[in-house]
């Protein structure tokens, strides 16, 4: 049996009560193990570091004999063998670990006793280890405290593909990966998704819109693998695809309408959008999607395009509050900047070493600042005119003239004639900005230490092969030896489609991040994904063929029991939609959706007063004013983020507030949601019109009802289902007779026109019965 980890312990509360039934949980620990080659945890096998010892001494131990110089005790360091193995600071006869006698080392000696003054770790840590954990440090040291690096900070190779001859389930190299370690698990993989449902799976994962009827039917005729791929082929083409991979990648740059902070007033940053959204119509490779972001303005004769890219580097908050200091919030800017980075493009928790060294990732305060350097070079400024200064772009800029519509910034959705204003990025052209590391990471607490743009060695030395900037950053970031980029950004795609990635916590794949479930499929997909020139598409197509990702979502008992994380992916796990999907698909399936792709944001339907009783925003965003017309209607990313006060109803089911970047959102359930959906105007006013419009174009309810549940649920009515809606209808339409002011009350909702129908009742007997719908959970998941 191979050695496999077990993160759903470790993050669950069963873990603190291992103390007491570790000879139980021993047992399932080995079973639910991470695969790191034909090892066993129990008998002799040998365990390894990365994904038996590491976690454990990060947990437990880094904290004070870790990475930080500043707060190690005793001198001693257990991070690296060098630490580990050399004599005691204050006892040189002594040694924390000597590897193959695990009676003479201290560590061993220390986590076993039973005196609080020698107990390790402390008491007063509040840390403990368990008997398991105790065993494995033990046995660790017996087989001759062997190190190994961070997997992570290890370039990703593709190991062979596992093949199994009784494996008649697996469609591509994805499904023989995932299928091994079912194998070991004893599970095995659901049935293939009913066509309906794996059709809307695929049409919301690629647009966030569900399909019409229509749609629905043009792929009736063709076999389960033809209807697939040219579906996946059909809506990878559309401008949909783009905006909704657009709006995934808002959160990553923290894209917002308004400076922030206290005086909150609005900005024009949106056509930094409308770049994102045209990126992934063209189908922009990876690398160079970043590298025009991070550095646009720093290849050669750069284009005003590749200019407006940098946008992503500026998405930050300003501040437009008199008498601040302005070099306090410069240094603010740089730091949001390169945590940003780190984050987002590498998966590193960097910002944990802007005050001091990293308590567990090697990475060191001179890293932090190092790296600090490549964005520090501009000459933004911390303040730039106070709140009601009509600024609505901070230096440096770009100015989009309207000739520009006609040419190389042709996909920017500027309707008048005025000049729109972008924040980009510059750099000085004749002097460099001298970086120091900040002590504690204050602005106005400099170090003698000068730094120089370079990245940590850790995770790929800086060679000089590379130019001092951000241009030579990004060249860093693509390098074939760089260990991180392909396989962070494969990660995202796969918490997109599966709800949590290979590696659960996807902002940091660092010592104290999640172990990755599947380690070999992920650095497969990751070399894979740069071979085929960081194709986005390619990637996605790839694991959406997959069977895993076209299983169904039937939960069993035994399943439940054995993999109740869905850890082992033997089920497709069901999945709320985003916030802004949902207002897409109500909107689409009602037949409101206005498809105008682009342009600045709009405001709609918000409850009153919530900016007004706000004291946050200046100027226009002191106030809010609904928008009117198809404005009403736009795809929920083009939503107005006024970064003091987010809207409401994207907040309730988990929107981000695009403060800071989000790498993974939440999702939680709450009686709001609830309220949300039956009494929000927009799901309302849907209602009504898709009503009306069944109403009149059906002459038997149960064609109407049947409709709306392709329209909205992607499928037909069951008979019971349809029967059930049908006696709803009817019992509604009979209350609405015998009340007609209360029939006209209800449909009285939202800006659409009311048109005139010939029985009103009939359109608000329906429209009760579409709100139902709306509410199913099955509405708004993907299944």
């Amino acid at each position: 049996m191979r050695v496999l980890s077990c993160p759903v312990f470790r993050s669950s509360g069963l873990y603190p009560l291992l103390n007491f039934l570790w000879p139980v949980v021993f047992f399932f620990f080995v079973a639910c193990e991470q695969k790191t080659g034909d090892l066993e945890l129990s008998g002799e096998g040998v365990l390894s570091y990365n994904f038996h010892v590491r976690p454990i001494l990060s947990d437990k131990c880094f904290a004070c004999h870790g990475p930080d110089a500043n707060k190690r005790e005793a001198g001693l360091r257990l991070d690296t063998p060098e630490g580990a193995y050399a004599a005691l600071k204050e006892t040189p006869s002594v040694h924390a670990v000597i590897p193959g006698k695990p009676s003479d080392s201290e560590l061993i000696s220390r986590v076993f006793s039973s005196d609080p003054s020698d107990q390790m770790p402390p008491p007063e840590s509040n840390l403990s280890l368990t008997d398991t954990e105790k065993d494995i440090l033990l046995r660790w040291v017996e087989q001759g405290a062997n190190y190994e690096p961070h997997w992570a900070f290890l370039a990703p190779v593709k190991s062979e593909v596992p093949i199994d001859p009784k494996d008649s389930w697996s469609k591509n190299e994805i499904d023989r990966f995932l299928w091994d370690r079912m194998q070991q698990e004893g599970l095995l993989p659901n049935e293939e998704s009913e066509r309906n449902y794996l059709m809307k799976r695929i049409a919301l994962d690629l647009t966030g819109l569900p399909l019409s009827p229509k749609a629905l039917e043009a792929y009736k005729s063709l076999s389960s693998e033809e209807a697939v791929e040219a579906l996946i082929d059909s809506l990878l083409l559309t401008p949909a695809y783009a905006e909704r991979m657009a709006g995934f990648w808002l959160d990553v740059s923290r894209y917002s309408d308004s400076f922030g902070y206290q005086n909150d007033n609005i900005r024009t940053q949106w056509p930094y959008r409308d770049w994102v959204i045209h990126a992934f119509r063209k189908n922009m490779p990876y690398d160079k999607f970043i590298t025009w972001q991070l550095a646009g303005d720093l290849l050669p004769n750069p284009t005003k395009e590749q200019i407006l890219a940098t946008g992503f580097n500026r998405n930050h908050k300003y501040t437009e509050e008199e008498g601040v200091i302005d070099e306090e919030y410069r240094v603010e800017y740089v730091v949001d900047k390169t945590n940003t980075f780190s984050k987002a493009i590498l998966g590193l928790t960097m910002e944990c070493a802007q005050c001091h060294d990293h308590k567990y990732d090697p990475v060191s305060q001179e890293d932090y600042f190092s790296l600090y350097a490549f964005f520090n070079n501009t000459p933004e400024k911390g303040f730039e005119g106070g709140a009601g200064s009509a600024v609505r772009s901070k230096t440096p800029l770009m100015t989009i003239e309207p000739e520009d519509l006609e040419g190389i910034l042709n996909f920017v959705n500027h309707k008048d004639t005025t000049k729109v204003v972008v924040s980009v990025m510059e750099e000085f052209k004749d002097t460099l900005r001298t970086t120091y590391v900040l002590s504690r990471g204050v602005y106005d607490a400099p170090t003698d230490q000068v730094v120089y743009p370079r990245t940590p060695n850790s995770v790929l030395a800086f060679d000089e092969k590379y130019a001092p900037n951000r241009l030579g950053l990004a060249e860093w970031t693509f390098s074939p030896e760089n260990p991180l980029a392909s396989r962070v950004f494969v990660n995202l795609i796969w918490q997109e489609l599966f709800g949590k990635g290979i590696v659960a916590s996807s902002g940091d794949f660092g010592l104290q991040g999640d172990l990755p479930t599947h380690p070999e499929l992920l650095d497969w997909l990751a070399v894979d994904f740069r071979e085929n020139g960081w194709d986005i598409r390619y990637l996605l197509k790839k694991i959406m063929q997959s069977a895993a990702y076209r299983q169904s979502g039937r939960l069993t008992k035994e399943k439940l029991e054995k993999d109740p994380e869905n850890v082992y992916l033997a089920r497709f796990p069901r999945l709320r939609l985003p916030a802004e999907h949902i207002r897409d698909l109500v909107l689409e399936s009602s037949g409101l959706l206005v498809h105008e792709l682009g342009g600045p944001s709009v405001k709609p339907y918000q409850p009153p007063g919530l900016w007004e009783a706000s004291s946050s925003g200046r100027g226009e965003l002191s106030v809010y004013r609904m928008d009117n017309g198809d404005k009403l209607y736009r795809r929920g990313m083009y939503t107005f983020i006024k970064l003091t006060l987010p809207p409401p109803a994207l907040l309730l089911f988990d929107g981000s507030n695009r403060d800071i970047c989000q790498i993974r959102r939440n999702r939680t359930n709450t009686p709001l949601q609830a309220l949300a959906l039956l009494n929000d105007p927009m799901v309302l006013e849907a209602s009504r019109v898709l009503a009306s419009n069944l109403v009149k174009n059906h002459t038997s309810t149960e064609a109407a009802v049947e409709e709306a549940y392709l329209r909205i649920l992607g499928r037909d009515p069951k008979p019971e289902e349809l029967a059930l809606m049908v006696d709803f209808y009817l019992q509604e339409y009979e209350r609405f007779q015998g009340d007609p002011d209360k029939a006209m009350k209800i449909m009285d909702v939202g800006k659409y026109p009311l048109e005139p129908s010939k029985d009103s009742f009939a359109d608000a007997a329906m429209m009760q019965v579409i709100v139902t719908l709306y509410n199913l959970e099955e509405a708004t998941t993907k299944t």
